[in-house]
């Protein structure tokens, strides 16, 4: 059996290059993205052309529901998870100084970019516990992290204090 990765933030960028790299190793794909399919048209048809095996997911990682939704149809299609990558992650609407920064803009950016994450990593670790054991582990799971957890930056305050390593 194929292992299968899910990756959030998977429709570009570094969750894009994850998501292709991934694919070419031999992983069935789960890629995760707020926008519809179509959005990412191209990219998900070239991901086909490269005859990697992927399911788009459309859903709101901030979301409990689309987080369930994520795990759902994994297994629907793929029978199992190995591998979770979070790497979807907001910048704040709004670039402010620490000392302007709103409850709301920080709220937004830890309910992404740090809630989310648990809570998937939560859902998918208590279906890894379910599957077999392969060799010695259960599963992978990666969180990807911004440099911003190690580079100040006056406007990205609330980043910085969430992406701590």
């Amino acid at each position: 059996m194929k292992k299968t990765a899910i990756i959030t933030g998977g429709s570009r960028g570094i969750g894009y290059s994850i998501v292709r790299q991934l694919g070419l190793d031999g992983y069935n794909v789960v890629v995760v993205a707020t926008r519809d399919a179509s959005a990412y048209k191209e990219a998900l048809e070239a991901l086909g052309q490269e005859r990697i095996t992927y399911l788009y997911v459309q859903a709101n990682v901030a979301h409990g529901e689309d987080r369930v939704k994520i795990v759902e149809k994994t297994l629907e299609a793929f029978g199992g998870i190995h591998v979770l990558v979070n790497n979807a992650g907001v910048a704040p609407k709004v670039r402010a100084d620490l000392l302007d920064m709103t409850e709301e803009s920080f709220e937004r950016v830890l309910e992404i970019n740090t809630k989310a994450n648990m809570f998937l990593t939560q859902a998918v670790a208590k279906q890894m516990l379910k599957q077999p054991v392969e060799g010695k582990k259960r599963g992978t799971i990666v969180n990807i992290s911004s440099m911003s957890a190690t580079v100040s930056s006056i406007s990205r305050g609330n980043i910085a204090c969430q992406k701590q390593e």
